[in-house]
This record gives structure tokens, C-alpha cells and sequence, in this order.
């Protein structure tokens, strides 16, 4: 059984997004974006009973959350990991003949409803407790979680439920542990017993003191309970012997998120190991947190390892090291925040290369280069040209990467050098390693900007002298579209524009982009032309 889509409304700064999951989930954005948003809402789906105005998107009760999860591949070994014969049957009724099935809460009751082949079950008695058994276990690691956890025990924390969950297991399957809770027994309440005849005279003391305030016959006895484990591992404690054996809590911030997130893969196996079953939805906030990029590759590889078995991962992440490597598990989505809103969306091979450039602060050295750079004026540019490279040239124009200067001529200079900036530690300031190969694609100059332009031409000469400037024969994008696409100067509003780009984009097709597009089309086979390593 695998967790195949979610869909969330209205919580937080979500208003709607539809999740299509992989085994492995990987969900990169800035920060403030709603990264977070979108795991806590898992989380409220799973443990919820209210929900306060701040849950709610805009902060307006009115606005109903709801959140359904959509399980798919129920097979019968599934139900057979069940525990009791009881739940089997509930569980065995509510599917019939169907492998998948989804759940839905919402915070007008905060009750589950289950939807099996189109047909709304309701939430029949009893069906709750069964399907707690039934659905992956949550584990939700957020930054929230004190480093320190690890180490001290505190049953209400991840960490300690998951170290109880374990070690009570280990002890209570052990005979000297049963030994020695029949011992205790015998020791505290054998009336024969030492300990319990002492016990006896001393409340026998005290009866004697208290009935001269209750002279109405009040009794006392001291009662001694059996040790309860969770009273037993408050004493529990985590070393680590890297050279010197001390404390975790008393470990870089580094080792103790590594325990931590090693502890969650220990516990998953042992789990699987005793009990035979039960998989694990495990969400992990900024799982590179405090760890070397080496460390933060060995991670991914640890919980891809979790995600090939039962279990499914989904991932919160900063780092490109989390992002750059492919595998066939492994879905990355991009979250970003658009007029307040929150928006998820799956990226492909083509998005990629964005997501790592912008991950990496504008700067591809650390983990990415790019073959070649065409930078663009502005974002219309950009959306229009990354659209059509990802339905016509996925392979041909791969590696090329689109930069945007803002909007107008005067922040084309300073990009421009930005980017030669980037990568003077690898070739020398004086001779970046772009500087005979970055192609600009600007508009054709109107009166105002000609003096721009010549400032322009007289700073960079040596990219016109070799070609690697190339101006379109209007002022403006709109009006250099095919002929059906085409707008006159003035005719869309500013705001308007990017998203024009991306619906043409999406509609032209390979022909007339460039057939009626040649300069365009031409700034990127030269932005090829030049690359490193250029794909015919």
C-alpha cells in the first residue's frame, strides 16, 4: 500500500494544491513559501480533533480545511499484518474487491470519511480504530524537535515515543524481565513477605496518628505499584564514542541531528522485524540540517533506502545536494508562494537546473554548471523561452540556462557582470570562463534607451564583436510573436505579460517558433553553438 496523491485545501497559505507522490518526495522553495504549511497539514490529517483560526487560509473559519489522502496498492498481505482478526474483517468489508481507497477529514466535524471506488462510506463505528492500525504511521521530524531529544527521554517527543516503541518491545519479550516483574510481586505484596510486613506496621504507625484527626476508623496501607517502562527509561541515556565516549547532547549540532534521523531508521526496521508489518509516512523538515554536504548525501542515500521498502518519504529541503542527483523514486516538487498564495508543483529535468541555480544563491560552481547562459531582459522572456525548450529541445538545449536582468537594459549590465562575477574564482577575474560564450537576447532599442545601449555596447564590445548579442526587430516580445500570438505595443498590461509568455509557450508550435522566431530561435543555437560540450 502506497500513499499515491493528497489533496489539501484551504490550510494555512494553501488554498488548493493536488500532490501526485513517489516513494521519495523531495519539496524545495524558499523560505516563507509554505514548505512547512504542506507537512504540518499531513500532520493535521492525522492527529487533528480542532483547529484554530490561524489554521484556516486567510485566516477565515469559513474557509473549510480539508485534507484526503489517496492510498493505492492494497494488497491482501496489507490486511494480513493486521493484528487482530476483528479489524482484519473491517478493514476486509470497507475495501470489497478494491485496491485503493482515500480518506478525507475536515475541520467542520474534524472526522474521517472513507471513499471507496467513488462511493462515500461515512465513518461506520469502530472503522477509526481499525484504520489507525491500517494506515502508515506518521513520523513527522520538524526543526522544531530540540536536538537534545535524543538523548533525554520525554515520552510526548518523536524520539521517545520511537525509543519506548523499541525498547519495550526488546524488554517485555524477555523472560528475565517477566522474572522479574513476578519477583517484584512477590516482594511487595506476598502478605508473607518481609518488605510487606514492614510495609504493613509502618502504615499500621501511621493509622495510629491519623485517627487521632478521623478517630472514625481510617485505614492506611502503602501500596508499591510495578515499575512501568516509560518510568524506567527516564533514566535513559544515548552516548557516543567517536574517539571520546561522552553524552549525544553534549555532540555538534551535526551528530545529534544524525542520531536522531538515524534512531527514525532503526526504528522502522526493528519494527518491521517484530511485528512483521506496518509501513511509515515519514516527513522530515530541512532534513540537511547542520550536516556536512557529504553527510547530507549519505542521508539520501540512507532514506532512499527507507523508501524501497514499505515505507514512504517525503523531504523538506534548502539543499542542492538533496536535489542534484536523480533517481527513479524520486519526485522533486517546487513550492512557491505567489500573491500570498501557496503553489506545488512537480519539476522535471528542464525545472531542475532553475531550482539548483537559485538553491545555490545564483551560483552554479558549487554542484551544476551549466554549459552556457542566455540572458534575457525580463521574466516573459525567460517563462516564454524555458517553456519552449522544454516541449521542443529537452535534449538539445540541455544545460542551458535562462537568466532574466529584471525588465529593462539598465539592469542588463550589472546581470551581465554578475554572472562573469560567478565564476572568476575559476578562470581568473580578468577572464571568466563565459565571457567568449554567454549569449544576450535584448529588445530592439527605442529613443529613450539608446543612450542605455550605448553605454551598454562601449562597456562589453567584445560580446557584439563576437556575436553573442542578438536584438530582436521590436521593442517588445508581444510584438515579435507569430503572427496569431501577436500583440501591439500597449495592447496587454504589464502584469499580464508573463503569463501571456507561458500560455504561448504552451500553444506554438515547434515550426512557427522558428520560422517566425528566427532571432530568437537563432540566440539559442548560438548560446549552444558555443557551449561547453555542445549537443548537435
Amino acid at each position: 500500500m502506497k500513499i499515491s496523491k493528497i489533496i489539501v485545501q484551504n490550510y494555512r497559505s494553501i488554498e488548493k494544491v493536488e500532490i501526485s507522490l513517489s516513494k521519495f518526495s523531495i519539496f524545495v522553495g524558499q523560505n516563507n513559501h509554505g514548505k512547512t504549511n504542506f507537512f504540518e497539514s499531513i500532520e493535521w490529517f492525522y492527529n487533528s480533533k480542532s483547529s484554530s483560526p490561524d489554521e484556516h487560509y486567510n485566516r477565515e473559519v469559513a474557509n473549510m480545511i480539508s485534507v484526503e489522502v489517496f492510498f493505492d496498492d492494497v494488497v491482501e498481505s496489507d490486511i494480513e499484518k493486521l493484528t487482530a482478526d476483528a479489524t482484519k474483517t473491517k478493514i476486509r468489508d470497507l475495501l470489497g474487491s478494491s485496491m485503493s481507497f482515500s480518506v478525507v477529514k475536515k475541520s467542520s466535524d474534524h472526522k474521517r470519511k472513507y471513499i471507496v471506488g467513488g462511493e462515500d462510506k461515512g465513518n461506520p463505528t469502530g472503522l477509526d480504530t481499525a484504520i489507525n492500525e491500517f494506515l502508515p504511521k506518521l513520523e513527522y521530524v520538524n526543526t522544531k524537535i530540540r536536538l537534545d531529544d535524543v538523548s533525554k527521554y520525554k515520552d510526548k517527543n518523536p524520539i521517545g515515543t520511537m525509543l519506548s516503541g523499541v525498547l519495550t518491545t526488546i524488554v517485555e519479550t524477555s523472560q528475565d524481565y517477566v522474572d522479574f516483574k513476578k519477583q517484584f510481586s512477590k516482594l511487595f505484596d506476598d502478605a508473607e513477605s518481609d518488605v510487606r510486613i514492614e510495609l504493613d506496621k509502618l502504615g499500621s504507625q501511621v493509622e495510629i496518628y491519623l485517627q487521632k484527626q478521623f478517630p472514625d476508623g481510617t485505614k492506611v496501607k502503602f501500596a508499591v505499584n510495578p515499575p512501568q517502562f516509560n518510568d524506567l527509561l527516564k533514566s535513559f541515556d544515548t552516548t557516543v564514542d567517536d574517539g571520546i565516549e561522552t553524552r549525544a547532547e553534549d555532540k555538534g549540532d551535526g551528530m545529534q541531528r544524525a542520531i536522531m534521523l538515524s534512531i527514525i531508521q532503526a526504528f522502522a526496521d526493528y519494527r518491521k522485524k517484530i511485528s512483521g508489518g506496518g509501513s511509515f509516512l515519514f516527513l522530515i523538515d530541512e532534513a540537511e540540517l547542520h550536516l556536512h554536504p557529504s553527510a547530507q548525501r549519505a542521508l539520501k542515500r540512507a532514506l532512499l533506502d527507507i523508501s524501497a521498502t514499505a515505507d514512504q518519504v517525503l523531504v523538506n529541503t534548502h539543499s542542492s545536494v538533496l536535489v542534484v542527483d536523480n533517481d527513479d523514486k524520486q519526485k522533486i516538487f517546487r513550492v512557491e508562494k505567489i500573491n500570498r498564495v501557496t503553489k506545488i508543483n512537480e519539476i522535471g529535468e528542464v525545472e531542475k537546473i532553475d531550482v539548483v541555480f537559485d538553491l545555490l544563491g545564483g551560483s552554479p560552481s558549487d554542484l551544476l554548471l551549466p554549459r552556457n547562459f542566455l540572458i534575457v531582459e525580463g521574466r516573459s522572456e525567460f517563462e516564454f523561452i524555458s517553456g519552449v525548450i522544454k516541449r521542443f529541445y529537452l535534449a538539445k538545449f540541455k544545460g542551458i540556462k535562462v537568466l532574466f536582468a529584471g525588465g529593462d537594459l539598465s539592469e542588463q549590465e550589472p546581470t551581465l557582470l554578475a554572472v562573469h562575477k560567478l565564476f572568476s574564482p575559476l578562470a581568473g577575474s580578468d577572464n571568466p570562463i563565459y565571457k567568449e560564450s554567454a549569449m544576450v537576447l535584448i529588445d530592439k532599442q527605442n529613443t529613450e534607451q539608446k543612450t542605455k545601449y550605448e553605454l551598454f555596447k562601449k562597456g562589453y564590445p567584445y560580446l557584439f564583436n563576437n556575436g553573442q548579442v542578438v536584438e530582436l526587430a521590436t521593442e517588445s516580445l508581444e510584438e515579435y510573436y507569430p503572427t496569431s500570438y501577436r500583440k501591439k505595443k500597449g495592447e496587454i498590461q504589464a502584469d499580464k505579460k508573463v503569463e501571456y509568455a507561458k500560455t504561448v509557450a504552451e500553444k506554438i508550435t515547434q515550426k512557427e517558433f522558428e520560422e517566425e522566431m528566427p532571432l530568437v530561435f537563432s540566440a539559442l543555437e548560438s548560446c549552444n553553438t558555443k557551449a561547453f560540450n555542445p549537443i548537435s
